[in-house]
């Protein structure tokens, strides 16, 4: 009996769908690549009619419309191209999931076709919605997706009822269901509403044509620029053909700077006061700085604005909220449309696959971080050398690799080395062992203070005493002064104090001399 492959959701899978290609272009099709330009000659009212006409079902024009500005229009190519390759680039992990699950889709993560076809799947943001066709192949007794085909988003169109399920033209003009886990549809969440209504492609075409207007009366400026404009005269009897005549040579002196006329006729120079075109480049720039925003959400990253180091940061920061949100939802339908048949194909459904993320890593403040371990290290906080070395970037010793050694410091023998040792860990036993005897030599400073304190204790004490009844019985500070002078020059003689103090001299110089 042969075997079934099931789907995640446990239901067998047609094997003759997920190997061969399903919606490949074909010219006995609705499926063709010839694709016409909507953009020639485009008005406000054409532009209106291919918006409403996606809105009804029919997006034909509309996608062709969005593949022509990315084609004319080098500004709104420029930060479609940054948005999608900036995601595209960004580094993919795995989380949770069985291990034998993760090694599998990790293997197809390293592919290095992905990040070129990441490009096409993400080209929804402008549309509104991308579909692309999974290449299956059986290979070593395993399923597995070989590659991803972007395919038209003209042979699609949303469902007419609910306008989100994207379903295949087939091959008469009707509508199909895409096989289960053939196609990965992604439709970013730009804005909130319809599929066909959320792509930038939308708003961006006013933008396209508005400045189209503009650059196209700049060029018509620009071919006449600096030149007069030329009237010809004709008397009033002239015919038909002179009247010709004069037009063409009036026409071919822009060009050619020679015509002849008839006799009779004649031709004036009228100077143009017209002599700046900063009209035409403010309003190209004008729309090229709304693109900006519509596409990054700032212009600081694409336009010389004054603002400074501050301002550049602070709208970087808003772009990459944008890059966030576009990796989030990619990597939300990548997991659901490819690394969940993917696993269960070759595992079973009852496998757990792993969820795939989309991001870059959080940057650690370094210097921020160094100035904490150096203040909290002191006070016990327990830092390991890994988690250091991983921020920093240092890998490792090995071996017998000349090491860094501060300043007067001596390496590591490499036997110590490889006994775990590292530079610096004798210094630390030295001071542990000068610790060790610095409390033992405390108790005997203890001790010798002690022996001190008791020959001098009974006159010390009658001193104090004596200081005492004299400060509360003094009714002021002068009258104590005078009273303590002669009050400590009664108290111990220096002969007695020098015998006090002997023995305690003598005894800390044989310490001192003990010491080793």
């Amino acid at each position: 009996m042969p075997t079934q492959i099931l789907g995640p959701d446990g239901l067998p899978i047609r094997k003759a769908q997920l190997t061969r290609e399903v919606a490949a272009p074909a010219l006995s099709t609705v499926r063709q690549v010839q694709a016409g330009h909507p953009s020639i000659g485009l008005t406000p009212r054409r532009l209106a009619s291919i918006l409403r006409s996606a809105e009804d079902g029919d997006h034909t024009a509309y996608v062709e419309l969005a593949a022509d500005m990315e084609e004319k229009d080098l500004h709104y190519a420029a930060v479609m191209g940054t948005r999608r390759r900036q995601v595209a680039q960004l580094e993919i992990s795995l989380e949770g999931g069985e291990p034998s699950a993760a090694e599998l889709v990790q293997e197809w993560i390293d592919r290095d076709e992905l990040q070129h076809e990441l490009i096409d799947v993400l080209a929804g943001i402008s549309t509104g919605w991308s579909v692309t066709e999974l290449i299956w192949e059986t290979t070593g007794g395993r399923w597995w997706p070989a590659g991803l085909e972007w395919r038209d988003p003209r042979w699609f169109r949303p469902d007419r009822i609910d306008g989100k399920t994207v379903r295949l033209i087939g091959d008469g003009g009707q509508d199909e269901d895409l096989p289960r886990w053939k196609f990965l549809v992604y439709q970013p969440k730009v804005s909130a509403g319809l599929p066909i209504r959320s792509g930038l492609a939308r708003a961006a075409a006013w933008a396209y044509m508005f400045k189209n207007y503009t650059v196209k009366d700049w060029a018509i400026f620009l071919e006449v620029y600096g030149q007069p404009i030329r009237v010809g005269k004709f008397h009033a009897g002239a015919t038909a053909e002179e009247r010709e005549t004069l037009l063409r040579a009036v026409a071919s002196i822009g060009t050619d700077a020679a015509a002849i006329i008839p006799e009779g006729m004649s031709i004036e120079f009228v100077r143009s006061d017209t002599t700046s075109t900063d009209a035409y480049e403010a309003n190209a720039r004008f729309w090229d700085q709304q693109i900006s925003k519509l596409v990054l959400g700032q212009t600081t990253t694409t336009e010389a604005i004054s603002g400074g180091h501050a301002v550049s940061k602070e709208h970087n920061e808003v772009r990459e909220d944008i890059e966030r949100a576009d990796a989030r939802q990619l990597a939300a339908a990548l997991t659901r449309q490819i690394v969940r048949p993917l696993v269960s194909f070759n595992l079973g459904p009852q496998v757990e696959p792993p969820k795939l993320l989309l991001g870059r890593a959080e940057e650690a403040d370094v210097d921020r971080t160094l100035r904490a371990v150096q203040a909290l290290v002191p006070m016990g906080l327990q830092v390991a050398q890994r988690q250091m070395r991983s921020m920093f970037g240092i890998d490792e010793p090995e071996g017998d690799e000349p090491l860094l050694v501060p300043r007067g410091g001596q390496p590591a023998d490499p036997a110590e080395r490889a006994r775990g040792r590292r530079p610096g860990d004798q210094e630390l036993e030295d001071r542990a062992a000068q610790a060790a005897q610095a409390a033992a030599d405390d108790d005997d400073i203890d001790r010798l203070v002690d022996l001190v304190l008791g020959e001098t204790s009974d006159a010390s004490d009658a001193l104090v005493a004596a200081i005492r009844r004299t400060a509360d019985e003094a009714p002021d500070l002068a009258a104590l002064r005078d009273r303590l002078l002669p009050l400590l020059a009664s108290g111990m003689s220096p002969d007695d104090l020098a015998a006090a103090l002997g023995p305690g001299l003598v005894t800390a110089e044989l310490l001192g001399r003990d010491a080793p």
